[in-house]
Order: C-alpha cells, then structure tokens, then sequence
C-alpha cells in the first residue's frame, strides 16, 4: 500500500543526500559584495610605471592593498550598501615621495568611503571621492 509519509520522509532524505553530493560553491550576484575577490583600481598608470592599485578582500573582509608603491592590510565591514574599511600600517617601501603620497591619499579615499555600489564588473566606493575599482574576473 502506498504510504504519502512514506514517500515525502524518503524524497527528503533523498534530497538531503544530494545537496551533500555537490560541492557548496559560492554564488557572487551582481548586488553582492566582491567578498573573495581582487581588483584593480580604474585609473591610468603614473608616469613611469605600469603598475596599478590592486585590492584582494577575502571571504571575512580582511583585505591586503598594493598600492602604487607602498603596501597594507586592512578591514572591511559591510551592512547592505554601507561600508567601513579600516587599514591597517602602511608598508614604507621607500617610496618616492609623490607616489607615497598618492598612497597615502587612496588609504584616506578608501577609509573615508561610507558606501559603495555594484555594476557588473566594476565596484566603487564612494566618500569624499568616488574610487572605482575593475574586479579581476579572469
């Protein structure tokens, strides 16, 4: 005879069973914070040099920053579209002095930032100035 609780006890631990078999991949939308990523900030490069701010934040918001020169590591905190970052002490690299300051002013922009938005690919943070930053999707 056919039993229905039978039947839904059985579908769900088959169910059970089979979200266990797939590996749990994070899904990152497009609202979502970039926890877990890295990029680049959207600027041209300094005269002279190639190399551009690029940000790592990791699944906690502990995040490390190579600046133009100098490096760091800091905090993020997110609350829906409000965000806090906190760094930590700047690596002095000996630096030239205009890209220490140029450092020290994205650490300031970056800090100062209290919320920021998503659109595709790109993630600004938003302050006293508006940083924009290229998330590393290869």
């Amino acid at each position: 005879m056919f039993s229905t609780t039978g039947f839904v006890r059985r579908t769900a631990i088959a169910l059970v069973l089979a979200a266990a078999a797939f590996p749990s991949i994070p899904a990152h939308a497009e609202d979502e914070f970039p926890f877990g990523m890295a990029m680049t900030l959207d600027v041209a490069p300094q005269p002279g040099s190639k190399r551009l701010p690029n940000l790592e934040i990791g699944d906690n918001g502990e995040a490390v920053l190579e600046l133009w020169c100098k490096g760091a590591r800091g905090q993020f905190s997110v609350a829906g579209n409000t965000v806090i970052f906190v760094p930590g002490q700047l690596e002095d690299r000996a630096c030239p002095p205009a890209k220490a300051q140029a450092d020290d002013e994205l650490v300031a922009a970056l800090s100062e930032a209290g919320t920021w938005k998503r659109q595709g690919d790109f993630v600004s943070f938003i302050g006293s100035r508006t940083l924009r930053f290229l998330l590393d999707t290869n």
